[in-house]
């Protein structure tokens, strides 16, 4: 009596071999190509950043530390009289002073630091020149608040995806295919600045010469982009 178990492991084989080859074959996938579209606008800075600072030395640490916080408590309490500026203390530090040989300590210099921000630009920056009498200008800059800059990218993105629409059905028809499906879409933005402060060059300015001197500020724009990176499958016929 013959058996025929080998047989039947051999077609067995056989099958499964078929099986993997059709996988593999329906792996493969043709007509992909890769599509990219970008979009810019220009978006105005609205938030304005100041930092300003107070910085002393004296002999006696303790003296110092004195001065400093109660320059630092005035700044505070004249900031917070202003409606819509956010505050928040920045750096303080505090090191010794050497004599030229660099060996003895002859003194302790202190700085210490004030942000203040806000959307409205006239009140920070006439509250930015009467404060100028007790503390010094560290930076100023502009940046973009948040609800502004959701509100332009979500914009964006909509058109994003509009122009990859747009170009990925323009690659479709030039190949001569009947549609297109998305097998992966992608996006990136970039442009928005981040909140830094640079030294201040700007125009000093008052109306009568006993006033506080006012900073002149123009915030300007900023160009940001959204870009849709995919792939799709163009259907030829």
């Amino acid at each position: 009596m013959f058996s025929l178990r080998p047989t039947a492991a051999l077609l067995a084989l056989g099958v499964a071999a078929l099986s993997s080859v059709s996988a593999m074959a329906e792996d493969v996938h043709y007509n992909q190509i890769s599509v990219r579209a970008e979009v810019d606008q220009e978006v105005a800075r609205d938030l304005m950043n100041v930092t300003l600072y107070s910085e002393a030395q004296n002999t006696d640490p303790a003296k110092l530390a004195a001065e400093i916080t109660e320059t630092l408590n005035k700044a505070l309490a004249q900031a917070r009289q202003v409606n819509g500026v956010t505050i928040r203390q920045g750096n303080r530090s505090s090191y010794p002073v050497y004599d030229d040989k660099g060996q003895k300590i002859t003194g302790w210099r202190e700085r210490a630091e004030l942000r203040l921000e806000s959307a409205d630009f006239a009140a920070l920056s006439k509250l930015t020149g009467e404060m100028l009498g007790d503390m010094k200008m560290g930076g100023m800059d502009f940046s973009i608040a948040k609800p502004t800059r959701k509100a332009s990218e979500d914009a964006l993105l909509k058109s994003a995806v509009t122009a990859f629409r747009a170009r990925a059905q323009l690659l479709t028809e030039a190949l001569g295919g009947t549609g297109y499906k998305v097998i992966n879409l992608n996006f990136n933005t970039s442009g928005y600045p981040q909140p830094y402060l640079r030294a201040p060059v700007m125009m000093m300015k008052a109306e009568r010469s006993d006033a506080a001197p006012t900073p002149d500020v123009e915030a300007g724009t900023s160009q940001v982009t959204v870009t849709a990176d995919g792939v799709i499958e163009v259907a030829i016929p």
